[in-house]
């Protein structure tokens, strides 16, 4: 969450940490390429079942657009919660569709962007 936010969309933020290199000494994550973690907060998503569907979006969303990701540490926050008036049920095939559609928009911005993928 140190990381400035380089990308959002109206329901989610995107935070961007540059990794050090090995020669910078000891690694913060290790891991090469890019590091993905995902914040929920209950105050947006109430449900544990809605924000385990939203974290599995967000994981499989990275997945797929893994090589065009930066090699940098990601945080992908839920900044504004999905209406209970339009998505009904916590896993409807509307709202996974509504959440992959906001996140490939929100790493297609960031993939975009060559001064944020440097």
């Amino acid at each position: 969450m140190a990381g400035a936010i380089v990308a959002k969309t109206p329901h989610f933020a995107l935070h961007r940490l540059a990794l050090p290199g090995p020669e910078h000494g000891r690694l913060l994550f290790p891991v090469s390429g890019t590091w993905v973690g995902v914040v929920l907060p209950k105050r947006w998503a109430k449900r544990a079942v809605t924000r385990n569907a939203i974290r599995r979006q967000v994981y499989e969303a990275t997945r797929l657009a893994a090589s065009q990701l930066p090699p940098a540490a990601l945080v992908v926050r839920l900044r504004s919660g999905f209406s209970r008036e339009q998505f009904v049920s916590a896993t409807s095939d509307v709202l996974k569709r509504a959440v992959r559609a906001e996140l490939t928009q929100l790493l297609g911005r960031i993939a975009a962007r060559p001064e944020v993928a440097a």
